[in-house]
């Protein structure tokens, strides 16, 4: 009889997980997917279109509260575990209480997930979410064309709409993005790319995406998501890891497999870090991988009319996941805050609204930053409504995205931009030169 499984997921690599290693396994029942740390995610269907022949109702995606009753009313024989940016200590908490419930506990090998391509492949990892993969994405990216050389940027999976409508996701304008019904934390992921002049695929099943995207590229840039491994085979592996959460890069799963693979590691964020952090995470680096070259890195800040801050009462709005489950108190925005002299951060959790009210709720270490979640249109609403009514002179936006284009913002405003700036040598430039393999044989 086919062994019962669960996939424990976050509506990414869990799909994943399903569509490489067990949609057409005749000896793996998959009973249920359970969804985390995505606001409503759960209650779908993963639908008969991309379940298969095998499952022609779907597959349930049930909350993961219901995991230890799954686990008792279907006699589960394994538990795959399919999500990322969590502490080792969640990650035996979560396989304890599944042997517990009397199933086993599994992960999945990196080897076992990734695909082949036929072009070349640069991943852009982290050791958490929060480090700088979209800035040394984009700046990868700007090496790359400058060489001559086509990138096509796919984008770590965050499809929390229609599952068969977003099977496979093109992206070549702004306006794609709209028609596609993209979320804020979508948009602020590929919204930067398009800015520039780059092709983004994303969705839901990563081998169909990998055979549209090598038709048009030289080269894939993957573009990974919180801190998983990617799901294609790098002929250069980078791993950004911040001194911000100097220790995170130890006990965070699988940031540490990003590093202990790593090709690269960046170590961004020097600027704003202090040496004591720098020096600590650049020895557990050596320690880990001493064979992967590292790049020191800053992340300076940008504000046209930066001045206006001086002396104001600021709301600030930071990148979401950063602050929700990245365990970041603060990015760009206050550091832009308190650059150019605000007389205060006004803490907005005493005018949150709505679901917003519930984030600081999940998430009671945010602090006094406002996170720019919008997975759905009533939170998207309950952000705009949050920022109406807090009490404030200026509000600083330090998101990728251009939040007004998504939602009307009826205050004074300026906007945070951030890039990745490489100190010293070597630099990314000279590393992904040196790649034989990125480049045709002559």
């Amino acid at each position: 009889m086919a062994r019962k499984l669960v996939i424990m997921g976050a509506a990414g690599r869990d799909f994943h997980n399903f569509n490489v290693l067990f949609r057409s396994n005749p000896d793996v029942q998959v009973v249920a997917f359970t969804a985390t740390q995505i606001p409503d995610i759960e209650g779908r269907c993963y639908p008969p279109a991309l379940s298969g022949p095998r499952y022609p109702e779907g597959i349930p995606i049930l909350a993961e509260s219901e995991l230890a009753s799954l686990l008792e009313r279907r006699s589960i024989d394994e538990v795959v575990f399919s999500y990322s940016d969590v502490s080792n200590q969640y990650v035996m908490e979560k396989a304890s209480q599944v042997i517990a419930g009397g199933a086993g506990f599994r992960l999945i090998g990196a080897r076992e997930s990734m695909l082949q391509a036929r072009v070349p492949v640069i991943a852009v990892c982290a050791v958490r979410t929060g480090c700088g993969k979209s800035q040394t994405t984009r700046r990868v990216a700007a090496i790359l064309k400058k060489a001559g050389r086509k990138a096509v940027v796919v984008r770590h999976p965050m499809p929390y709409g229609d599952l068969s409508a977003q099977r496979v996701q093109r992206f070549q304008k702004l306006e794609d993005m709209e028609a596609q019904g993209c979320t804020i934390e979508e948009m602020e992921e590929y919204e930067p790319h398009l800015r520039l002049g780059f092709t983004v695929y994303a969705g839901v099943d990563y081998a169909e995406i990998l055979e549209r995207a090598q038709a048009e590229a030289d080269v894939i840039l993957w573009d990974g998501g919180n801190n998983d491994i990617p799901f294609y085979r790098p002929d250069l592996w980078i791993t950004l890891t911040d001194p911000h959460r100097q220790g995170h890069e130890l006990t965070y799963f699988p940031g540490r497999v990003n590093l202990l693979k790593a090709d690269v590691v960046v170590i961004n964020k020097i600027d704003t870090a202090s040496p004591e952090a720098v020096d600590a995470l650049r020895a557990n680096i050596y320690r880990l991988n001493p064979r992967a070259a590292v790049v020191d890195a800053a992340s300076p800040i940008s504000v046209e009319g930066g001045r206006a801050i001086t002396g104001k009462r600021v709301l600030v709005v930071e990148d979401g996941p950063t602050l929700t489950h990245g365990e970041m108190k603060y990015g760009a925005g206050v550091v832009a805050a308190r650059k150019y002299g605000a007389a205060e951060i006004v803490d907005p959790r005493a005018f949150s609204q709505g679901k917003i009210r519930k984030t600081y709720a999940s998430y009671p270490g945010i602090g006094s930053v406002l996170p720019a979640v919008g997975y759905g249109a009533e939170q998207i609403r309950d952000l705009e409504k949050t920022i109406d009514a807090a009490d404030c002179d200026l509000v600083i936006i330090a998101t990728p995205v251009d939040l007004t284009r998504i939602i009307t913002i009826n205050k004074p405003m300026l906007k945070v931009g951030y890039e990745l700036q490489e100190l010293g040598r070597p630099d990314l430039e000279e590393l992904i030169a040196g790649k034989e393999s990125l480049w045709p044989s002559t």
